[in-house]
């Protein structure tokens, strides 16, 4: 027969509170007598501990392991204490915490191992395939020009077989799983091309996608340019704070200097200028919009390996043409696009370095209607890289216009209401 439910509901409460609190501390009356005091034992312990020297400090825990942390709070922890970033995906991280240890190419499954056999096979065939290419390279390098067809036949040859040479070092390696794990942990060189076509491919597949939106939907091209491709990814950062495509940023904070990150997917270095444009200037006498340069430097190095740009760190003797000028926005003016532009300059070493001197005394004064487009046409540069953010007026601006040093800030506009048609009033037959 059931137990009456005024009878189950009070035991089921107690069994649930067990549950949750845990069990408690045993009484006085239940202790064992076969068994040591607890308090003897502590005094034991005590004792024991101060006679000996102290233990030396324990290593870092599990926890703190780049390749191990799973919660949003140890990856936190680990920043805050060891400067470090986690290693892969919070996922792969997780999953690597359970598992055994077992090195990637050690794993116990014979058709992963089978895999790796017919993979390295088609390895050596690559490798074979690239030692002939090499030795033609050289064989066609020494053919004298006569015998080729002339100067431009033979250098467009040479550039096609350094091409093909390129593009078997990448079919040599892109199907090795170690390749792939060491891109996805961010420990990939640089300097190898698997790393830069796995890297380009990965930029084009997202980043540079809402790139182009961002530079099209906001008429970046053709206001400034009139074509962009852009074949380096160009990151963009205040201080700590990274900034998107096309993202409002506070006066505040682009008072500082900006640092760029330049990476480029082709192998060698090469000499580029950076160019920070506002469009969107307000021209009073002509009712207009005209262009003002922010920042202007040339002869920075890049490389696929040397990435990063901090303005506040060039040279002002051979990189800076026209310093920083924070952004800025008049109150009642519509948003400020500004552009950041990367372009490669023409020739390598040093023919490819601009005079620094002479472009600083030709553009003295002529940061306000400045043509991108223009010095780009004059100097021979080739965009290869771009990004975007938006400055308008806010709280801030006018603490930063005056550190600045700016002059005929005070202008507020407003915008002009349209005039509205004479009113006709319409012959009353036609609805008759």
């Amino acid at each position: 027969m059931a137990l009456p439910t005024y009878t189950i509901r009070p035991a089921l409460r107690c069994l649930r509170k067990a549950y949750y609190l845990g069990p408690g501390p045993l009484s006085s009356s239940h202790r064992f007598t076969t068994t040591a005091l607890r308090q003897d034992e502590a005094i034991a312990e005590s004792t024991i501990d101060a006679s000996t020297p102290a233990p030396p400090p324990a290593p870092p825990s599990q926890y703190l392991d780049p390749e191990m942390v799973s919660t949003p709070r140890q990856e936190r922890k680990l920043f805050k204490t060891l400067g470090l970033q986690p290693i892969g995906s919070r996922r792969r991280r997780a999953a690597l915490k359970g598992s055994d240890n077992v090195p990637f190419e050690q794993m116990p499954y014979q058709c992963f191992q089978e895999a790796r056999k017919v993979l390295q096979e088609d390895r050596e065939i690559k490798l074979g395939q690239i030692a002939e290419m090499r030795r033609r390279i050289a064989r066609w390098q020494n053919t004298p020009t006569a015998e080729c067809g002339g100067e431009v036949a033979k250098k467009g040859k040479l550039l096609r077989m350094h091409r093909h040479l390129e593009e078997l070092k990448v079919l040599a390696d892109i199907n090795d799983p170690m390749i792939k794990k060491r891109f996805e942990d961010g420990m990939g060189d640089m300097n190898r091309p698997i790393y830069r076509y796995l890297a380009d491919k990965k930029w084009r597949a997202y980043k540079r996608r809402i790139l182009m939106q961002r530079i099209s939907q906001m008429y970046v091209v053709p206001d400034m340019f009139q074509h962009l491709d852009p074949t380096a990814e160009v990151s963009l950062a205040f201080g700590r704070r990274n900034i998107q495509p096309g993202e409002f940023v506070d006066s505040r904070i682009s008072e500082k200097p900006a640092r760029l990150k330049i990476q480029p997917f082709d192998k060698g270095e090469r000499l580029v200028t950076v160019a920070v444009m506002d469009a969107d200037v307000p021209d009073e006498e002509r009712d207009a919009f005209t262009s003002r340069c922010h920042f202007l430097a040339v002869n920075i190095p890049v490389s696929p390996t040397s990435t990063s740009v901090p303005f506040s760190k060039l040279s002002k003797e051979s990189h800076i043409v026209l310093p920083w000028l924070p952004p800025y926005a008049q109150k009642g003016a519509p948003y400020h696009r500004l552009g950041v532009f990367v372009l490669q300059q023409p020739g390598e070493g040093d023919q490819a370095k601009m005079d620094v001197v002479g472009l600083q005394e030709s553009m003295a004064r002529k940061r306000d209607r400045f043509r991108v487009r223009g010095f780009a046409q004059n100097h021979a540069l080739h965009p290869i890289g771009v990004h975007l953010f938006r400055s308008k007026w806010d709280e801030g601006t006018d603490a930063v216009v005056t550190r600045a040093g700016i002059e005929g800030f005070n202008i507020e506009y407003a915008r002009k209401k349209p005039e509205k048609l004479p009113y006709k009033k319409k012959d009353g037959e036609r609805y008759r």
